[in-house]
């Protein structure tokens, strides 16, 4: 890990963090006791009130080492907003709540409250009147509630940019810097993400002050352990190879990303023909089908979940046997983040990358090259069985 462009120790433990009793007692009921390196080193800026901006691997521990300080500095006994955390999407938002309520589980007092599109807004305006001090929102659903003079900002300590990228890159530029500007008593800024893009650094230029730099590379100790294949396969044959190799598999939680709203409907309704229990998951459907959706997915009552990049990142899912791209990704930075869907909590993952086209192939090659990915070529043999394709050489 490194700090301001110093490397130092990832190693530290949450006793050896002068943290309360409430909050260690709700870290120890979740079983943890080292913390990861990017808490490890956001944490004591946080509890100084340092800005930061932190670049680490997806499933690295982001919402803890934010949440932590912030819960810490939340006085039970007000009733203003101090702390806001500013999320992507929904199921994001969604996932920092409730890691968040986690922390506070011994802290009596301590209110949180998640603003989301794709719900009735009258529900969200019923839980801002029990007067919450911290805010987990997306940018769009926040300024509804400011423009409806429903939420009030002007004590926000904490503002948190979670996958601040993606954020920005999802064209909430405008709506992130309006949100900050609003809050003029803010003490500290972080902004955390898998990448530091143009965008993130012009909003630290703008809104940081002399912000500490925190980086985590995807070494060994953080690296997810996934396998990754790539498949030839024709189009229409697609969705055969991918039962074949469920079976032989015998992956019983699994993410299918595709490039299109309607090609992940078309992947459910093929797997479902052929016995494989599957939904869909993309932007066009509505926020309580898609989190029943995901609920059944979690229960294992969902085998495959067929999704757009909208869900490449923000699932509370820590279990997911294999990724299927079903689509080569358009973009690679999309790459990285479906295939970081599975080998999370240090459990082995399986990637697989169904390739029919020369295009499809290119655009993976450049991938591999790009991201660094050790992505094997493999195929059926006579005998149907999976091997290398070195083998056949």
């Amino acid at each position: 890990m490194e700090i301001n462009g110093q490397t130092v120790s990832g190693i530290g433990r949450y006793d050896e963090m002068g943290l309360s009793p409430e909050l260690m007692r709700a870290i120890e009921k979740k079983g943890y006791v080292e913390a990861t390196p990017i808490q490890t080193g956001a944490i004591p800026c946080f509890m100084d009130w340092k800005d930061v901006i932190a670049k680490a691997p997806t499933g690295t521990g982001k919402t803890f080492a934010f949440g932590i300080p912030m819960v810490e500095h939340t006085d039970p006994a007000s009733s203003d907003i101090t702390g806001l955390i500013l999320a992507p999407t929904r199921e994001l938002a969604i996932q920092i709540q409730d890691e968040l309520r986690d922390l506070c589980a011994f802290k009596e007092g301590v209110r949180v409250v998640c603003l989301y599109g794709g719900q009735p807004i009258g529900g969200q305006i019923s839980q801002l009147k029990k007067r919450p001090q911290i805010v987990v929102a997306t940018p769009g659903r926040l300024m509804d509630h400011m423009k409806r003079r429903t939420v009030r900002l002007d004590k926000v300590q904490t503002v948190v940019l979670d996958e601040a990228d993606r954020m920005l890159d999802m064209g909430f530029v405008r709506d992130v810097t309006h949100i900050l500007d609003q809050i003029p008593h803010k003490r500290n800024l972080g902004m955390f993400s898998a990448t530091i893009s143009r965008e993130v650094l012009d909003i630290s230029w703008v809104y940081q002050r002399e912000p500490v730099e925190i980086t985590v590379q995807a070494d060994q100790e953080n690296r997810p352990d996934i396998a990754q294949y790539r498949l030839e396969a024709d189009r229409g044959e697609k969705a055969d190879v991918m039962a074949r190799l469920l079976e032989m598999g015998d992956y019983e939680r699994v993410i299918a990303f595709c490039n299109t709203k309607n090609m992940t409907d078309r992947l459910a309704g093929l797997l479902e023909m052929r016995g494989i229990s599957s939904e869909a998951i993309h932007g066009d459907i509505t926020q309580s089908l898609r989190e029943r959706t995901l609920q059944k997915f979690r229960d294992g009552k969902i085998r495959v979940l067929a999704a757009t990049d909208v869900a490449a990142r923000g699932l509370d899912i820590d279990d997911v046997d294999a990724v299927f791209n079903y689509d080569v990704p358009d973009e690679n930075e999309y790459y990285i983040h479906r295939i970081g869907r599975t080998g999370r909590a240090r459990r082995h993952g399986v990637a697989f990358s169904l390739v029919s086209s020369i295009s499809e192939g290119l655009r993976l090659d450049d991938i591999a090259r790009s991201t660094g990915s050790q992505i094997r070529a493999v195929y059926f043999n006579e005998k149907g069985d999976l091997v290398a394709a070195a083998e056949n050489e």
